[in-house]
């Protein structure tokens, strides 16, 4: 026992040397875990900011004046004035996401009882925001004309007074979602590049040659490989929770951060035992990157933190759940770091992707020593 830990000690030394001979790797370590994070947390962003929106005002009353002047910044841009007829142009030329009509005596026939209808026109291209917008924009109009007939906030018109209170993110900020779900998607993409990148590059090299007239056995060479990189991750997860997520994009995080460390460092294990054995298919980094493309995607986009789990269909959310880790890590990760939830509460998840990742291992190494004795 003390002569394994002392090789797979060595080999771990070798395997981070290699790591920072290797500055494009180094480079995409760093970016993965700085620039992206903050630009597709910070900029691209699904809130309603900016709208740009334009009133088509044939009333010209009190109340079409007032409705013009409830639509104002962050979320909407201050409404644009234009006439009927220039509504089709400004549409098909992407000037404007909303146009409201307001039709000639809208005030006069809703004093009088009437039902009078306003059209809200929407680019749907821009979908992400056509929805929500559409929403607030609604509740805006609903808001001034109560507020217009003397039926605002607790009046006699309105039995039930409606409280909302949003859990884990009261202001619905898409910054403090998207930041750590890309934190999540980070650890995931880079710890199967670089796992499997480790074993290609001994092939490609015909390094993988000398370890073989070592004294050290493929299961001392896979846990080398998987424990370097994954700490190398693990690593980089934490400086980017604490200096990239919580300073400079201010989003608070609720439990425990070495509780979450603990889980990445095992989840890190499960992803290179998975990166191993996709590796051990490939005889080329191309063929490699190849192999892992779609592999990738579907462990991100199905994983339950981009597009729910209720959402998908029966079958393949099970599936996900039983073949894939990513969908137990990010609901860990989202207990942990959202909600504040301790041991008690996400060891289901933590024992999922433990036990997945003890498939993933033996299968890694039956396949690596299925190659070394090819050699």
């Amino acid at each position: 026992m003390r002569r394994t830990i002392s090789n797979v000690l060595r080999l771990i030394g070798k395997e981070l040397h290699s790591i920072w001979a290797d500055p494009v790797m180094l480079i995409l370590v760093v970016y993965s875990f700085t620039v992206a994070i903050y630009m597709v947390s910070n900029d691209a962003s699904t809130e309603v900011r900016h709208v740009a929106v334009a009133i088509v005002d044939e009333d010209h009353s009190q109340l079409s004046r007032r409705l013009a002047d409830a639509i104002r910044p962050p979320e909407f841009q201050a409404p644009e004035e234009i006439a009927a007829d220039a509504v089709d142009a400004a549409l098909d030329a992407g000037r404007f996401v909303f146009v409201l009509h307001v039709p000639p005596r809208f005030e006069a026939d809703l004093v009088s009882g009437r039902r009078p209808e306003l059209l809200l026109e929407i680019d749907a291209t821009a979908m992400a925001q056509a929805g929500n917008g559409a929403t607030d924009l609604a509740s805006i109009v609903s808001g001034e004309i109560a507020g217009f007939l003397g039926g605002g906030p607790g009046s006699a018109r309105e039995p039930v007074d409606l409280v909302v209170r949003a859990w884990f993110n009261p202001n619905l900020e898409t910054v403090w979602f998207g930041s750590v779900m890309q934190v999540m998607n980070s650890i995931t993409m880079l710890t199967l590049i670089l796992a499997g990148a480790a074993l290609i590059r001994e092939r490609e090299h015909g390094t993988i040659e000398h370890l073989l007239v070592m004294p050290v056995t493929p299961a001392e060479i896979v846990l080398s490989k998987i424990f370097a990189n994954g700490l190398v991750i693990v690593v980089a997860a934490a400086l980017c929770l604490i200096v990239v997520v919580q300073w400079a994009l201010a989003v608070p995080i609720a439990g425990s951060m070495p509780l979450f460390l603990a889980g990445t460092a095992l989840y890190t294990v499960t992803i290179a035992s998975l990166g191993i054995l996709l590796a051990t298919f490939s005889t080329s980094m191309g063929q490699f990157g190849l192999l892992v493309i779609p592999i990738m995607v579907v462990l991100n986009l199905l994983s339950g933190g981009m597009t729910p789990l209720e959402s998908m269909p029966h079958w393949l959310r099970l599936t996900m759940q039983v073949v894939a880790p990513s969908p137990s890590f990010v609901a860990f990760a989202q207990g942990v770091l959202y909600r504040g939830a301790g041991l008690g509460t996400v060891w289901p998840d933590l024992l999922t992707f433990t036990a997945q990742g003890g498939v993933y291992f033996a299968l890694s190494l039956l396949r690596f020593r299925g190659v070394l004795a090819r050699i």
